[in-house]
């Protein structure tokens, strides 16, 4: 919104042209009515030095510092949308940076589930075959314990055997041998 910028020049020459020409050319309308005619006289140029010098007075404390506080305001709203911008770019990449640290520590966290899971199901197998090998140690000592029990027990009635034939063939016999 340019009001006052560039076309400042052509502003203030213009409006004492438009005022020239609707005094000149109002006043010979009149004029050709039978009405009362104006005519330039030197009232009229001391009237436009009238004009140019408010609008110069106006232009000075009225329209310059407004013209002023609105391209410092311009400015500082294209700052703070410089800073939003920014901000937001910013704001959008530590998000993606979050999203990307989330990312790899599940990966990582996975990987170290997995590593866990493995390392317990090889802790599980080594318990398995250390109790698997004491059962068949335990087994072969209870197989070796019972084959000597009964060889003890074989070698007790091996010697009762000879008793008990001895026993058993009287009664059958029924007398002694």
């Amino acid at each position: 919104m340019k009001f006052f910028g560039s076309n400042r020049k052509r502003f203030s020459v213009s409006v004492p042209f438009w005022v020239l020409f609707s005094l000149f050319f109002a006043g010979s309308a009149l004029g050709s009515g039978g009405g009362i005619t104006v005519m330039p006289d030197a009232s009229l140029f001391i009237q436009i030095v009238n004009f140019l010098f408010l609008i110069w007075v106006l232009n000075v404390l009225l329209y310059r510092p407004i013209r002023n506080i609105l391209i410092q305001r311009k400015e500082k709203l294209s700052n703070l949308e410089q800073n939003i911008e920014t901000l937001s770019s910013i704001a959008h990449e530590k998000d993606r940076a979050f999203t990307a640290g989330i990312k790899e520590a599940r990966a990582r966290g996975l990987k170290a589930k997995e590593a866990l899971m493995q390392a317990a199901a090889d802790e599980e197998r080594e318990v398995i075959e250390k109790i698997n090998e004491k059962a068949q140690a335990d087994l072969a000592e209870v197989r070796k314990k019972i084959a000597k029990d009964a060889e003890t027990v074989r070698a007790s009635l091996q010697q009762e055997i000879d008793a008990f034939a001895d026993a058993i063939g009287e009664k059958i016999i029924g007398r002694a041998i």
